[in-house]
C-alpha cells in the first residue's frame, strides 16, 4: 500500500478555456515540482492530448491517468478515467459522435491545441469542445463503463455544471459512490454526503492552479506497475472505498 498525492482533474491546451502553455510537458513538470505522484488529464469532451500526457508524465515518474471531463446533455460535468490509453481514445472517438456540429472560434473561445510530449503542435480540434454533448447522464455513465472506465460527478458544490445544482441532489440511479468537490467547498457541504469517497482536485486551467500535494489516496500497488495503480484507482472510484 502506497500513499499517492494526486490531482485527477486537469485541463491541457486542448481545452479552449485553458492556457496555451498548459501543454502535457508543462503540466507534468509542474506536477513534479508540486510533489504529485498520480495525475489525470481531463480535457473537455476529448482525450486527444492523452498520448502526449502519458509520455510526459513517465519522464517524471508520475503515474498518468488518461481521462476526460464529459459534459452531458443535462450540462453536468463528469470526470471519466481509464486504466489504458487505448480505452480512453476509443471512448473519446465515440464521444465525438455525440458532440454538436459547432466549430470553434479561437478568437472567442480559445485555442484547442493537440501537441506531442515535446510541445510540438500536431494539429487543432475544429469542433468546439465546451458545449454539452447529446449524451444523457445515464448514457454517459454506460458509455464510460463499456470502455472499462470509471466516472464520477465533478465539482458537485458548484452552481455551474454541478450535478446537485442541475438535478437538485445526487441521483439514486445511476449511483455514484465517488464525488468530487472543488477547492471552494466548505466542510458542511461535504458532510452532506456520508459514505462517499470524496475527491478534491484542482480543475486546473493554468499551471499555477495544479494541485500542491495536499490530497492523497492509499493505493494497493503490489506487485507494482502503473497499470496496477490505475486499475486500483478505478476500483476505488467504482466502489467508493478509500
Amino acid at each position: 500500500m502506497t500513499r499517492y498525492k494526486y490531482d485527477l482533474h486537469v485541463h491541457s491546451c486542448l481545452s479552449p478555456c485553458a492556457d496555451d502553455d498548459m501543454t502535457p510537458a508543462n503540466i507534468a513538470g509542474m506536477a513534479h515540482l508540486n510533489g504529485l505522484q498520480l495525475l489525470a488529464l481531463t480535457d473537455h469532451n476529448s482525450c486527444k492530448n492523452c498520448p502526449a500526457f502519458m509520455d510526459a508524465c513517465r519522464q517524471y515518474g508520475i503515474v498518468p491517468v488518461p481521462g476526460m471531463e464529459l459534459c452531458t446533455a443535462e450540462e453536468i460535468h463528469m470526470i471519466c478515467l481509464f486504466a489504458s490509453l487505448d480505452d480512453a481514445l476509443a471512448f473519446s472517438s465515440d464521444v465525438e459522435g455525440y458532440l454538436l456540429p459547432v466549430s470553434n472560434k479561437p478568437d472567442i473561445f480559445g485555442n484547442q491545441l493537440i501537441v506531442d510530449a515535446e510541445d510540438h503542435l500536431l494539429g487543432t480540434m475544429d469542433t468546439l469542445l465546451i458545449n454539452a454533448s447529446t449524451l444523457s447522464l445515464p448514457e454517459a455513465v454506460d458509455l464510460c463503463l463499456r470502455h472499462s472506465g470509471a466516472c464520477f460527478p465533478a465539482h458537485i458544490d458548484r452552481e455551474s455544471h454541478g450535478i446537485v445544482a442541475v438535478l437538485g441532489s445526487l441521483p439514486e440511479s445511476p449511483e455514484f459512490r465517488t464525488i468530487e468537490l472543488s477547492h471552494l467547498a466548505d466542510e458542511d457541504f461535504e458532510k452532506g454526503f456520508p459514505g462517499k469517497l470524496v475527491l478534491h482536485s484542482s480543475d486546473a486551467h493554468h499551471l499555477w492552479d495544479i494541485g500542491d500535494g495536499k490530497y492523497s489516496l492509499d493505493i494497493d500497488d503490489e506487485p507494482y506497475s502503473s497499470t496496477r495503480v490505475r486499475e486500483e484507482l478505478l476500483n476505488m472510484i467504482k466502489n467508493g472505498s478509500k
